[in-house]
């Protein structure tokens, strides 16, 4: 069966759809992966890689240089604008509504921006447009301080940003609301249990733009591949896990390149 007689039967029959996106989509949109050499940053005379600077324990020992690194994150994030693969994800909800689940690695929050919704979107690492207390006083997200101004690469932080990035309510310092490398996944925070056990039962899987780095990705892209009913669809400009649960699955199918030009093409199968 080709593509569309695969993915066409989705719009009308009441089975469920899971997004699952990664980096790749996000760098179309001009965001780094910062895994690569974007994401080194220097303390002192030592430079440190992503996977240290992205830890609790880079975080306990060193609180203002891993605030100044992500503070310049958020800087890249907020000044990138959702790309036509997020636009086109956007309608895949509107067209499948409560049998639509999104799960993203990204923490750049592109993805509600473009018009997904809260209630359908599983953000499974987090987002950085929220702080939340590192003492965990509450389990509260607060809003990312809107006084704090766009940071460049290496800028330290200021006294006044300091004083803002504490939890409003026991006045504990604040921690970027993302999975570090070092912590586990969790309900409170990344919905990891309702994003596997839509997965359960999901019967077309969309994958875009990620390389399977991380674990609760790879166990839903495994559990999809173990259903011999599902569809499994890997939207990526290179080989991947994904690429191989699709290539090994009879109803896998691979298609090599970007989202922004994939994701709208599928689309165009549900809207006609």
């Amino acid at each position: 069966m080709d593509t569309a007689e695969l993915l066409k039967p989705f719009k009308d029959n009441n089975k469920r759809i899971t997004v699952l996106t990664g980096a790749g989509i996000s760098a179309e949109s001009g965001i780094p992966t910062f895994r690569g050499p974007e994401g080194y940053w220097t303390v002192g005379s030592r430079e440190y890689r992503p996977e240290q600077m992205a830890t609790h324990s880079m975080f306990t020992q060193n609180p203002w240089e891993s605030w100044a690194w992500y503070l310049y994150r958020h800087t890249v994030c907020k000044k990138a604008e959702p790309n036509s693969g997020h636009r086109a994800i956007v309608q895949m909800e509107e067209i499948f509504k409560d049998r639509f689940r999104l799960v993203t690695q990204n923490v750049d929050g592109l993805h509600l921006r473009a018009g997904n919704s809260r209630e359908r979107t599983f953000q499974i690492h987090g987002n950085l447009n929220y702080i939340r207390c590192s003492g965990e006083c509450t389990p509260k997200l607060f809003d990312f301080p809107k006084e704090i101004a766009d940071k460049e690469k290496d800028q330290p932080v200021t006294e006044e940003e300091k004083k803002l990035l504490t939890c409003p309510r026991c006045g504990s310092i604040a921690r970027p609301h993302v999975l570090w490398f070092d912590e586990c996944y969790n309900e409170t925070w990344y919905k990891a249990e309702s994003a596997m056990g839509w997965a359960t039962s999901t019967d077309l899987l969309l994958v875009v733009g990620t390389a399977g780095a991380t674990n609760l990705p790879m166990q839903i892209g495994g559990m999809v591949a173990r259903n011999p009913e599902a569809v499994i669809v890997d939207i990526n400009p290179g080989d991947n896990p994904f690429r191989q649960f699709a290539a090994r699955h009879d109803r896998g199918i691979a298609l090599d390149g970007p989202g922004g030009e994939f994701l709208p093409e599928l689309l165009a199968l549900w809207e006609t």
